[in-house]
């Protein structure tokens, strides 16, 4: 299903939240949805390696890097990372880079744009925490549905027609 947000807008509006903001699309699978683990840092990486050094079990990793494009929270080995430990996608309110290996991998990948410059390794970082993106609370928990129309929210899963 490629037009994912639509269909499940017209049939579940109501129970959606969208997030407002004109995410560009570098990862190889555009079209992807799980719960969300949440994660605020700045210009600092290392509590992304961690968490997708875990077991993803389908997830999706919410980084609010404070819309900050200064420095890459995402780069291809940490994608590569996630793709092992069987995460979905990962949304990055900040920018990547290897922005063309990210393209080559079943991982959906969302960001604000990209960057070729590395992080600090600082150890900052706050995980599980909520996040507020262009207005719009983003839970730890949530269900997040993604495609190339953009990123939606519920709390609760929603019926993908036979997709899940």
């Amino acid at each position: 299903m490629t037009d994912l947000l639509p269909d499940i807008s017209d049939e579940h509006g109501e129970l959606l939240r969208w997030i407002p903001q004109q995410w560009l699309d570098y990862g190889g699978n555009p079209t992807f949805h799980g719960r969300v683990v949440t994660l605020r840092c700045f210009e600092d990486n290392t509590k992304v390696r961690e968490i997708l050094s875990g077991p993803g079990e389908g997830r999706v990793l919410f980084i609010d890097g404070h819309g900050n494009l200064n420095k890459a929270l995402l780069g291809d080995q940490l994608a590569e990372l996630a793709v092992k430990n069987g995460w979905q996608g990962i949304i990055v309110n900040g920018a990547v880079r290897d922005v063309s290996a990210l393209s080559m991998m079943d991982l959906g990948v969302k960001a604000l744009g990209a960057c070729p410059i590395k992080t600090e390794k600082r150890g900052a970082g706050e995980q599980d925490v909520p996040l507020r993106i262009a207005g719009i609370l983003v839970a730890p928990g949530d269900y997040l549905y993604a495609d190339l129309n953009g990123v939606m929210l519920s709390e609760h899963p929603v019926e993908l027609g036979g997709a899940d």
